[in-house]
């Protein structure tokens, strides 16, 4: 049992020491983004550098059938990836965005309601960033055969204005336009809701050239491979993944897309960037016929995105590209209303079948306490109570080990050095006693998949993230600034070890004394909410084993005399 928590101990330590790293900030390659908070347009907007375009989707914009994406062997980046024209500032009441107009891309993305820490709730979390470390950007254009009618995302546009706020209103409608030399214009509108995460977007087409025009919308989200942290064995990923009908939830990480182009021909699908708690997901309309590619930019960046289907306008009419993006955390209830298979990327691994029902019972228990905290005692309780019978096994079988202690050490003294003979004779009480030495361990191994579980729960849940509990335990992601429950929690161990059974040999009795204090330090600085349920499940074992032995210490009384009277009406 013990060796099978000091494994799960390495994965949380890991865990964790991944998720609050301070990542070293690489030398810029990509020139900062203008007018985002603080900072400043430039005078000299210069061109786009040829290199770039190597981020552009190449699909055939002649043909109806869909071409995968042109395999280009690595270019010379430069300095400058992405080109700064005017910033359009756009604040909703959970949203503080900023789109380029050269593009139209979405370059910043603060999420207002998510502080980057408990203790600073002014300064929110940013998703997206158009600067290293953690390149995140959302790109769209349109494909034609003759580039004086399409507008990629290095095309200028012209903005309405450069600053929007929702105020009163419901929604925010942000239009740029661009206009090619041969009459073809396209409008690039956003549309933001009130409360939501979830962006519109419309690549219109208005075609005045005089001619038929034939062309394709894609979109695609732009990623920088974060900063590679060792770990050995889980990690909290970070990378692309898609989804369609048939192959449902499927992840294509960095080395993938370095590895591979991928070219998906596919409906009813959709693609994202995930990292833990927070996503960005570029989502087509239902059952829109698209192509999922996948590109390796150079430079570590990569490109996860959907082309549309050929389309065909006639001279002075127009034609609309629709969808949405949603940028910002992975909230399980919104998510799965949004779009088929999206909740999955709130990944609990191999123990989702596990992690889902675990969360749906706690989050119905917050519904009824509003705190987070008391919703994992009382789910910490609901699940002792499920494997009440389990447990009361391995403590009735740990008890009986235990009164069989004090005939084990005379066994031990009687053979001393002769092993054979020792187990020989501790074999013989077991079967006598009816008593089986792993009784004790093989309920307890079975729950062991559930602590796992919850513990991805307790990770991966925004919902959690930054929750508060009571007094000092302001946030249960993050570890107790006092160290209270890691103490209590070492101190539950120690006085759940004195019910078990002593190891006969003395050494192993000395490593299992120093448990305690080794899962103390450990657990120092796991997130408060898991070292809260791990407390309350030690306290809520330590009264069930005293029950129990309690309880087999009457009932082996009782027989005892019971035995006795019998003896003394024999003779």
């Amino acid at each position: 049992m013990f060796v099978a928590l000091g494994i799960v101990l390495v994965l949380i330590w890991d865990a964790w020491q991944r998720d609050h790293t301070v990542q070293p900030v690489a030398e810029s390659t990509v020139q900062s983004v203008a007018a985002f908070p603080g900072e400043k347009i430039p005078a000299d907007l210069n061109a786009l550098p040829a290199a770039a375009e190597n981020d552009i989707p190449s699909v055939d914009t002649q043909k109806s059938s869909f071409a995968a994406p042109a395999v280009d062997d690595a270019p010379d980046i430069g300095a400058q990836v992405l080109v700064n024209g005017e910033s359009i500032r756009v604040v909703t009441d959970v949203l503080d965005v900023e789109i380029n107009t050269i593009g139209g891309d979405i370059r910043n993305v603060n999420l207002l309601k998510y502080p980057v820490a408990a203790s600073q709730p002014d300064d929110p979390y940013r998703l997206m960033r158009s600067s290293p470390p953690d390149l995140f950007v959302f790109q769209s254009g349109v494909l034609s055969s003759e580039k004086t009618e399409a507008a990629n995302h290095h095309s200028r546009f012209i903005a309405e204005k450069l600053k929007y706020q929702l105020g009163g209103n419901d929604t925010i409608e942000v239009r740029l336009s661009w206009k090619g030399e041969s009459g073809v214009s396209i409008d690039k509108i956003y549309t933001f809701h009130r409360g939501s995460y979830v962006i519109d977007l419309k690549n219109q087409v208005i075609n005045g050239s005089g001619r038929e025009w034939q062309g394709r919308e894609y979109r695609q989200l732009q990623r920088s491979r974060p900063e590679s942290r060792e770990s050995f064995f889980i990690n909290t990923y970070t990378g692309g993944v898609i989804y369609d009908e048939e192959r449902k939830y499927e992840k294509v990480d960095f080395d993938d897309m370095a590895e591979q182009n991928i070219n998906i021909n596919t409906s009813n699908a959709w693609l994202a960037m995930i990292q833990h708690y927070f996503m960005g997901a570029v989502i087509p309309d239902k059952d829109a016929k698209i192509q999922l590619y996948s590109k390796s930019l150079g430079d570590e960046r990569y490109a996860l995105g959907a082309v549309s289907q050929m389309a065909a306008v006639a001279p002075d009419q127009a034609k609309s590209f629709t969808g949405r993006i949603y940028v910002g955390p992975k909230i399980q209830d919104r998510l799965v209303s949004i779009a088929p298979g999206l909740e999955l990327t709130v990944d609990y691994g191999f123990l989702t079948i596990i992690s889902e029902p675990l969360f749906a019972v706690l989050s119905w228990l917050h519904g009824v306490f509003n705190n987070w905290g008391w919703s994992i005692i009382v789910l910490t309780l609901l699940i002792k109570l499920l494997f009440y019978k389990l447990s009361a096994a391995s403590y009735r079988s740990m008890s009986r080990m235990r009164l069989l202690q004090p005939k084990m050490m005379e066994i031990r003294e009687r053979y001393g050095e002769d092993r054979q003979r020792m187990s020989q004779a501790t074999m013989e009480l077991y079967k006598k006693e009816k008593v089986n030495p792993f009784g004790g361990c093989l309920p307890m191994l079975v729950q062991i998949p559930v602590f796992i579980a919850l513990y991805w729960v307790l990770l991966e849940s925004v919902e959690l993230r930054q929750a508060d509990f009571i007094l000092w335990i302001t946030d249960l992601s993050s570890k107790d600034p006092y160290y209270v429950l890691p103490l209590l929690m070492g101190a539950s161990m120690f006085i759940q070890q004195r019910l078990n059974p002593a190891p006969p040999d003395p050494m192993q009795a000395k490593i299992m004394m120093a448990l305690p204090i080794i899962f103390t330090l450990f657990f120092a600085f796991f997130p408060a909410g898991l070292v809260l349920y791990w407390t309350v499940n030690n306290i809520l074992s330590i009264t069930q084993h005293w029950y129990v032995q309690k309880t087999l210490e009457k009932t082996l009384e009782k027989e005892k005399i019971k035995k006795a009277n019998k003896g003394k009406k024999s003779k």
